[in-house]
């Protein structure tokens, strides 16, 4: 009976763990669902937002009741005079943060706990090559909570095998009493593979099989994280970073279609026609946007009839075009010219051809990271040119990304919540002045904000028509 009570005791400790888990677990869902779309998840850099990291520290001078009242209703704050509140505005204005009013004092303790353990790294960890900014969506509550759970099955798993074994002791000591015993007492193996018990374990297999199956096929085509290798090292951190090259210099479709389109090497060729050597990479990436397009960057002229060029005629002009630049920027190391042309030239071959494409000539085949299910319609001009949605809210910091990756889950949830939460951008905005009784409610202070969901954004035919 002790080992019983041991065993129970044990069972009674596992959930109350699980729950201390699902703590930071349920900040981390608040962060992912409420936040993030304005705050990056490394919480160390600024983005629509501020850092959260530190957040309590920063609102310390003032009472912990002050720091929630912010977070519910920051506008109500700044009206009042609130000096931690006027200061914020007066950082950041005009970017207004959203209202939370609906949170209660244990869910920001929660978000709060997620986001100290973010910072200070005690909590996840993020995937590798994301350069540390995306949190490991997922993998922290795994991380966290699967253990126990295992851990909870096999300990009730043993009690209800020892609990089968006392109740059928118990009842064979009862017909023992009344004297029709049988004319043995049941054994662990005839306990187990008894009808009941079987059919117990096939249902448990059943819903345990059904569950796993559901969330898989919730995760079905999603690839936040993705970050796959490119045909050429294009570094987004130093053109759109560095250099502060506009998002939609290059992707000029966002702003009036529905696909943000992937550059054209002619839109490379804007700039690189003047700047023919890469400040990490030198030819080696650069010759490969010439290769493709059939620029010859020693005579700066666009080559004639490239595409019937063959392989071999290809190779000595780009060959003669690493070569010299090589021997003029390095003339003490003439020993490696061969050595590096071979590389550069190996490299380029591999990242332009592939047994759909044997030939260097032709456009250059990206990879594509960003990509929505079939059944579902996404317009980037709507977002971005009505609705002024800044490219990092959903893209993530691209300008601080060397390899880019998908930064949100762009799930259907993910999706619902921006629509929930995002302010409509009404003023000086033609498309919305036949939302006459908004505009009227807005003036009459009736309405202190129109949210895309007001407008019908949540509507299924919106996105699946």
């Amino acid at each position: 009976m002790r080992f019983i009570r041991y065993i129970a005791f044990l069972a009674l400790l596992l959930p109350f763990g699980s729950l201390q888990a699902q703590d930071l677990a349920a900040g981390e869902e608040l962060f992912l669902n409420q936040c993030a779309q304005c705050h990056t998840r490394n919480m160390k850099d600024d983005l629509t937002g501020p850092a959260l990291g530190g957040v309590e520290e920063r609102w310390a001078d003032y009472p912990k009741e002050d720091l929630y009242a912010w977070i519910r209703n920051s506008q109500k704050m700044i009206a009042d005079g609130h000096p931690r509140a006027k200061e914020l505005w007066n950082t950041w204005k005009p970017t207004v943060m959203n209202s939370f009013t609906g949170l209660t004092d244990e869910e920001i303790d929660n978000l709060l706990a997620y986001i100290d353990g973010m910072y200070t790294g005690t909590y996840g960890a993020p995937p590798p090559g994301t350069g540390g900014d995306v949190a490991a969506t997922g993998v922290a509550k795994k991380g966290l909570n699967t253990p126990l759970y295992i851990a909870l099955f096999f300990i009730l798993a043993l009690l209800a095998v020892v609990l089968a074994r006392i109740i059928s002791n118990l009842n064979y000591m009862a017909q023992v009493k009344e004297g029709h015993a049988p004319a043995r007492r049941k054994t662990l193996v005839d306990i187990l593979t008894s009808p009941g018990l079987i059919s117990f374990a096939i249902f448990a297999l059943v819903v345990a099989g059904g569950y796993t199956s559901v969330n898989t096929a919730i995760q079905l085509g999603r690839q936040q994280d993705y970050q796959p290798d490119q045909p050429i090292k294009f570094s987004h951190a130093t053109h759109a970073g560095l250099h502060e090259i506009e998002c939609q210099y290059c992707h000029d479709g966002a702003r009036r279609s529905k696909h943000s389109v992937i550059p054209a090497t002619n839109t490379c060729m804007n700039c690189h026609k003047a700047i023919k050597k890469g400040s990490k990479y030198g030819t080696a990436e650069l010759t490969k946007i010439y290769a493709s397009i059939g620029y010859n960057p020693s005579t700066d002229k666009y080559i004639e009839n490239y595409e019937d060029l063959s392989q071999e005629d290809v190779k000595q002009i780009y060959t003669k075009w690493i070569a010299d630049t090589y021997v003029k920027d390095n003339p003490e190391k003439l020993d490696r010219v061969e050595d590096i042309v071979n590389e550069q030239w190996d490299g380029l071959v591999s990242s332009l051809t592939n047994k759909d494409k044997p030939k260097i000539q032709g456009p250059i085949e990206w990879v594509r990271i960003h990509n929505m299910p079939d059944h579902v319609y996404f317009n980037h001009a709507q977002h971005v040119s009505v609705g002024k949605v800044e490219c990092q809210t959903c893209h993530g910091p691209v300008e601080e990304m060397e390899v880019v990756y998908q930064h949100s889950p762009l799930s259907m949830g993910w999706c619902v919540n921006c629509h929930r939460q995002t302010e409509v951008k009404f003023a000086d905005n033609e498309y919305y002045q036949s939302y006459q009784k908004y505009h009227e409610e807005l003036q009459a202070g009736d309405r202190d904000k129109v949210t895309v969901e007001d407008i019908g954004g949540l509507g299924c035919q919106k996105c699946h028509y």
